[in-house]
């Protein structure tokens, strides 16, 4: 063997998250979901929280969360993972609660739970991956539906005067009095995802200071349900999806 070509451990750019566990995770090649764990498991695992960190995951892409990093975790009936993110957290006030919530668990069945938890200033934090489309069921139109975009059961696209509009958790999140911290980020290039690993551990340290509730929204693919290959997918939720749902910070109080 070339002792040249070994890997150097000063030479290590990257590895894998030590909280990741070594099983075939289920998404579809090209989706965002894998990022967005990786994200989540380095975070927890950079603050020291591998023991003491709680994860929430319902019904959807999400379901199987559990699975991938290695900390506790709790299933939730479709919908209700703030209410039992809620439950445990104030039992358990020293430990780090998430969620782990798709678009049309969290904006559809959850909507009441999601908005009360923020309401109320809950320390927790939802991890909200928005799709556009119900990626686990056959691509049916979501909440989050833009415009125009066809989907399984909005075969000719979405239409206001039939479909209503696209709702904006973030936007909405950002007018209660309970959050301090709303983002809305994506996983799509390195710079994004830079981006995103730090609002994702603002919004973990904010929650464990006691200042309030966390929405850390990631604008998704969902190439299997668009129906395009992973690249594609990536430059049609940058020209479609950015315009309508801005990135970046809408409300921080964390330094207050």
């Amino acid at each position: 063997m070339d002792n040249n070509n070994i890997i150097k451990p000063e030479n290590l750019v990257y590895k894998k998250p030590t909280l990741m566990n070594d099983v075939p995770m289920h998404y579809c090649p090209g989706c965002s979901h894998g990022v967005v764990h990786k994200l989540v498991a380095e975070v927890i695992e950079e603050m020291g929280m591998e023991e003491k960190s709680v994860g929430v995951s319902p019904v959807g892409c999400a379901v199987f969360a559990y699975k991938y990093i290695d900390i506790d975790w709790q299933e939730a009936a479709h919908g209700r993972a703030p209410a039992l993110a809620t439950a445990i957290k104030r039992l358990w006030p020293d430990r780090l609660v998430f969620t782990y919530q798709g678009d049309g668990d969290l904006a559809c069945i959850g909507t009441c739970e999601t908005i009360h938890a923020l309401n109320r200033g809950e320390n927790i934090t939802i991890v909200f991956v928005n799709n556009a489309i119900y990626g686990m069921t056959g691509g049916q139109m979501a909440p989050t539906t833009l415009m125009g975009m066809k989907t399984s059961t909005c075969p000719y696209g979405r239409v206001a005067s039939l479909h209503g509009y696209p709702l904006k958790v973030p936007e909405i999140a950002a007018q209660l009095e309970g959050t301090c911290y709303v983002t809305r980020q994506s996983v799509d290039t390195v710079a994004h995802i830079n981006k995103a690993k730090k609002a994702l551990r603002k919004a973990f340290e904010a929650n464990m200071a006691g200042k309030g509730s966390c929405l850390v929204e990631f604008t998704s693919t969902c190439n299997s349900g668009w129906k395009m290959p992973p690249k594609k997918a990536n430059e049609w939720m940058e020209e479609n999806m950015f315009p309508f749902y801005p990135q970046g910070d809408l409300k921080d109080t964390t330094k207050e």
